[in-house]
């Protein structure tokens, strides 16, 4: 799960621009892992992150095959040609409805402030770190909610491939397609979660090693990387 690298809590109501389109809820239309595990119809020739770098363009099928989470980021963000920029980040329990988090954007006088201060560096706005409490882990089926505008070029097949692993071992990855985005709009959707059950071994070591589990997202553009951002997890909060 990936949002803007910033404070949780609720944000600025903004206004929609003119155009801006609503992607309804998404549901994976293909995901891998179980604990490890992966199901036949989605296992790839294992590559290393070394050799992608080697590769001139990165596409799914590419991603798919990496076995372990990567150390480094396989595009720069310059790559992000689109203009496509995350403001709005929110994780919601689909049971019970209770929201576990939620983080903003904050208003561009404050970007202009940290920009000037030096504060900003090269990660800025692609890395997330995630304290839950150890209920997390017993949840069956998350959203997240994410709103993102779109520049002056239209995004045609746009798609996001999430892995998510303990140390080197895949727990579960999940692949949503937003469809096609209108230039110059802000757009909201849903990724519907639907995480594997998890053995009471793995949920105490998850637990008991803190930002051991991470994440990679990768963001696709008529098959083509053009995004790519990071997160790491804890689950002793509240401990």
């Amino acid at each position: 799960m990936s949002g803007p690298n910033r404070e949780a809590g609720q944000g600025k109501e903004e206004r929609k621009k003119t155009g801006g389109g609503v992607i309804n809820r998404l549901k994976a239309r293909r995901v891998q892992g179980r604990e490890g595990s992966a199901s036949s119809q989605s296992v790839m020739a294992p590559v290393t992150e070394q050799e992608l770098r080697g590769l001139n363009e990165l596409r799914p099928e590419h991603i798919l095959g990496l076995s372990r989470v990567t150390e480094q980021y396989l595009c720069k963000p310059e790559d992000n040609i689109y203009g496509i920029d995350f403001t709005r980040f929110k994780i919601r329990d689909l049971d019970t409805g209770s929201i576990l988090f939620e983080i903003s954007k904050p208003c561009s006088e404050q970007e202009e402030e940290d920009d000037e201060s030096g504060q900003l560096d090269a990660s800025a706005g692609r890395f997330v770190r995630y304290q839950f409490t150890p209920a997390f882990l017993r949840l069956r089926r998350v959203g997240a909610t994410v709103e993102f505008t779109v520049g002056d070029k239209p995004l045609r097949s746009f798609r996001m491939i999430e892995r998510h692993f303990f140390r080197d071992r895949i727990l579960k990855s999940f692949d949503f397609d937003f469809g096609f985005c209108i230039p110059n709009s802000r757009n909201t959707c849903e990724h519907m979660y639907e995480f594997p059950q998890l053995s009471d071994d793995l949920i105490r070591l998850m637990i008991e090693n803190p930002y051991e589990t991470r994440s990679d997202s990768f963001y696709f553009v008529d098959n083509k990387l053009i995004m790519h951002n990071k997160a790491d997890y804890a689950y002793n909060g509240g401990q």
